[in-house]
């Protein structure tokens, strides 16, 4: 009877230090949290060329903070990585021009971003021709 009394006991006392060592850890995985509101925040700034991992800073107040961010390398960057917009389906080939174009409607501005309410973006016409697959009359 003394055995399972202390083995409770041991066993009760272990799962209070977990408990506790639990509770530390998530008090010291809280982040840095700004009393701010009012951030202005600049625009992504690739480390090396002109896309790919990089930063943006941001300011409030006499406060300043810096960000991670990516620019993907095939974006388009007449418009740029902070405005994203909703766009239609290509148009039909253009004869004269050689080129196809579609609108884009802006969806969301990130970050305070300047961003013009529609975009147009061309693309050169497919010099390929689609044919029927095989097997296909």
């Amino acid at each position: 009877m003394q055995v399972r009394s202390l083995l409770l006991l041991l066993a009760l006392m272990l799962l209070a230090t977990t408990t506790e060592a639990g509770k530390n850890k998530k008090e010291k995985v809280k982040k840095d949290v700004s009393k701010c509101e009012d951030w202005r925040w600049g625009p992504c700034v690739p480390n090396s060329k002109d896309c790919g991992l990089g930063y943006r800073e941001g300011t409030c107040k006499d406060e300043s903070k810096k960000l991670k961010c990516k620019i993907p390398c095939n974006w388009k960057k007449k418009f740029g990585a902070d405005c994203k917009y909703k766009f239609e389906s290509w148009g039909g080939c253009s004869a004269q021009t050689g080129v196809k174009t579609r609108s884009g409607i802006l969806k969301k501005a990130l970050y305070n971003a300047q961003c013009e309410e529609i975009v147009y973006v061309t693309k050169p016409c497919s010099s390929k021709i689609k044919s029927k697959t095989k097997g296909q009359s």
